[in-house]
């Protein structure tokens, strides 16, 4: 007779256990957006920008990647981007369409040249739409290689080579200062 009982003790113990043990709730990380990725996310506007990163094979010069999703119903295009201390040269406004995704990974269309562009540092960007919209976001600077070893470099205009693989240069004028 025992036995029944147990099983049934068991059983109602188990019933209770399951939430307690499966985290079951609200706000959990689960329902948290995570991002496991080396860039940073902006979804504050109707252009999303996700996993910006400026990935850069020459000290100072680098090219500034993102993926774009136009979360709104009408077209937008990234016209321009600007930060403190740096020249950021956008080859072509970049052409977001509605619910569409640009992956800028694979256009290099966004070279950005500084004192800050060295892997380990962040620089603040902003963002400049069609639209209006302004988003700014403070990126890693990354160096081109393991996953970002197949991102097309963008050559700034004027740069004197667009070879990454260049050796130190021994003359004293290898970086023009403004």
């Amino acid at each position: 007779m025992l036995r029944p009982t147990r099983r049934r003790l068991a059983a109602v113990a188990m019933v209770l256990l399951v939430p307690t043990l499966g985290a079951c709730g609200f706000g959990y990380q689960t329902d948290q957006v995570y991002q496991p990725a080396v860039g940073v996310n902006n979804r504050d506007g109707q252009v999303d920008v996700l996993n910006a990163v400026v990935v850069t094979s020459t000290e100072g010069e680098g090219t500034f990647v993102a993926s774009l999703v136009n979360k709104g119903s009408s077209d937008d295009s990234l016209e321009s981007l600007d930060g403190d201390g740096l020249q950021v040269q956008v080859s072509a406004p970049v052409e977001v369409k509605a619910g569409d995704l640009v992956n800028l990974a694979d256009t290099g269309a966004v070279s950005v040249v500084g004192d800050g562009v060295q892997p380990g540092d962040f620089v603040r960007l902003t963002l400049q739409f069609e639209s209006g919209q302004s988003t700014e976001v403070n990126v890693p600077v990354v160096p081109h290689e393991e996953e970002f070893s197949e991102v097309e470099l963008a050559s700034p205009e004027g740069s004197p080579s667009s070879s990454p693989s260049s050796s130190p240069s021994s003359s004293p004028s290898a970086s023009p200062s403004p």
